[in-house]
C-alpha cells in the first residue's frame, strides 16, 4: 500500500469518526503529496518521506511561535497535526542510536576534527535520510567532533 492509498483510507476513517482535527492533518498531507506528483521531480518513497519530514518541522517550528506568543490552542493544533503526519514517517532514531551511528560513520571517513564535519554530514545525512532530523545529525557530529 502506497503512501497515498494509507492517507486516502485514513481520510475515509477520519471523515466517518466525524474527526476534524485528524481530516484537517491529512488533507494537508494528500495535498503535498499531489504538489509532489505534479512537479517535474514525480512522487518516490524519498521525496514523500522529505516532504512530510519538512511539513512536520514547520508545524513545529509554528507551534514554537505560538508558544512564544502565547496561543496554546494554535500551538496544540499545530503540535497535534505534527503529531499525525509523524504516523507516517519511519521511527525516528534515539539519540543513542543516532551517536553509535555517527561514529560509525566518523571511523569510516577518518574524521577526526571539525575540519572533517562536511565528509561526515555527506555520509550521514544520507544514511540517516528520514531515520533523524537534519539539525539533530548536526548537532550531535558537532558534539562528537568538538570532543564535548
Amino acid at each position: 500500500m502506497t503512501l497515498e492509498e494509507k492517507i486516502n483510507a485514513d481520510i475515509k476513517t477520519a471523515m466517518l469518526a466525524k474527526d476534524s482535527k485528524k481530516l484537517d492533518a491529512l488533507r494537508a498531507i494528500k495535498s503535498e503529496i499531489l504538489l509532489l506528483k505534479s512537479s517535474e521531480k514525480g512522487t518516490s518513497d524519498d521525496a514523500e518521506m522529505k516532504a512530510l519530514m519538512k511539513m512536520v518541522k514547520q508545524r513545529k517550528e509554528t507551534a514554537e511561535i505560538y508558544k512564544t506568543q502565547d496561543r496554546p490552542e494554535l500551538e496544540a493544533t499545530e503540535l497535534f497535526q505534527a503529531s499525525v503526519i509523524e504516523s507516517f514517517l519511519p521511527k525516528q532514531m534515539s539519540q543513542e542510536e543516532l551517536e553509535a551511528t555517527i561514529k560509525g560513520i566518523m571511523t569510516q571517513v577518518g574524521a577526526s576534527s571539525m575540519a572533517d564535519m562536511g565528509k561526515v554530514m555527506g555520509v550521514a545525512s544520507k544514511q540517516l535520510a528520514g531515520k533523524a532530523e537534519g539539525k539533530a545529525i548536526s548537532d550531535t557530529v558537532k558534539k562528537l567532533l568538538s570532543g564535548n
